[in-house]
C-alpha cells in the first residue's frame, strides 16, 4: 500500500500537470496527510487554505481518482494553540488595544 506522503505527492503532480496553479501550490506546502478508515484526510492549519481546498476538492478527487484510489476526502481544520507568550500577549491587546512589541538584546 502506497504512503499518504507519496499520494498525496501525486496530487500536487497532477495539480501542476492540469494547470491548477493556485491549488498546487496551496496543496504543496501540505505535509499532514493520513489515510483512516477509507478516508484521505488533509490537516491544515490555515482557516483561508482550508476554503482554497474545499473550493477545489473536486479536483483534488479527481486526482487520487486518477491514481486509481477510491478514497473519501477529508478536509481538516486543525485548531491551533496558543503558546503562553501567545496568549498573553493576546490578553495584553484586549486589554489595551494595539501593543508594539519590541525585542532589546541583552549584552553582558
Amino acid at each position: 500500500m502506497l504512503s499518504p506522503r507519496t499520494i498525496w505527492g501525486k496530487v500536487v503532480l497532477y495539480l501542476k500537470n492540469n494547470h491548477q496553479v493556485a491549488l498546487h501550490v496551496a496543496c504543496g506546502d501540505i505535509t499532514d496527510v493520513a489515510i483512516e478508515n477509507g478516508k484521505f484526510v488533509v490537516n491544515v492549519l490555515d482557516g483561508m487554505l482550508v476554503n482554497l481546498l474545499v473550493e477545489g476538492k473536486r479536483e483534488i478527487e479527481r486526482a487520487l481518482s486518477w491514481q486509481g484510489l477510491d478514497f473519501e476526502l477529508v478536509i481538516n481544520c486543525k485548531k491551533v494553540e496558543l503558546s503562553t507568550s501567545e496568549h498573553d500577549l493576546k490578553r495584553l491587546r484586549e486589554v489595551f488595544g494595539d501593543v508594539k512589541i519590541t525585542r532589546t538584546k541583552l549584552v553582558w
